[in-house]
């Protein structure tokens, strides 16, 4: 009876796990098509992708959008501004949390910009929270300094006038 009890113990853990470890794929494959649609530039996959109550933030605290307004802007971006994005040294990690499931991607991003072809390079973290194989919110951390001073912007300290 010992035995029969622990074998069905083990088998319980073993497909909770098993089931864990698939979902966490799942995710992890749903951000991967995510971050291959902004490196094509394909903002009608981005809508696929993105939940209809989406909310983005960042990379400023305050720095908010929904779905709406946020495939507007990668639109207006693929056609006036973007002329190409490269993830590198791009990992993805599944982690599960009490608030829901979570994929925290990070990368280095190369962005060159059309008509002048400057590039910047900027280190990137964005976490995507999954709901229902839809990503309903991120949350992006970069240093948005940098990427203007490698665009040649010049920030100066108002008491220094």
């Amino acid at each position: 009876m010992k035995n029969l009890i622990l074998v069905m113990i083990t088998g319980f853990l073993l497909v909770a796990c098993s089931s864990s470890d698939m979902k966490s794929e799942e995710n992890v494959k749903l951000v991967t098509n995510y971050v291959k649609a902004v490196e094509n530039l394909d903002y009608n996959a981005m809508d696929d992708i993105l939940d209809e109550n989406y909310i983005g933030i960042g990379p400023s605290k305050s720095d908010s959008i929904n779905k709406e307004n946020a495939i507007k802007n990668w639109k207006q971006n693929v056609e006036n501004l973007y002329e190409k994005i490269t993830y590198s040294k791009n990992r993805n990690i599944a982690v599960s949390t009490p608030e829901g499931e979570w994929v925290s991607n990070w990368a280095d991003l190369t962005i060159t910009y059309k008509g002048s072809g400057k590039q910047v390079s900027i280190l990137s973290n964005t976490i995507y929270q999954i709901e229902n194989g839809k990503i309903v919110k991120s949350i992006t951390f970069y240093n948005e300094a940098d990427a203007l001073e490698q665009l040649g912007y010049v920030f100066i300290n108002p008491d220094d006038l």
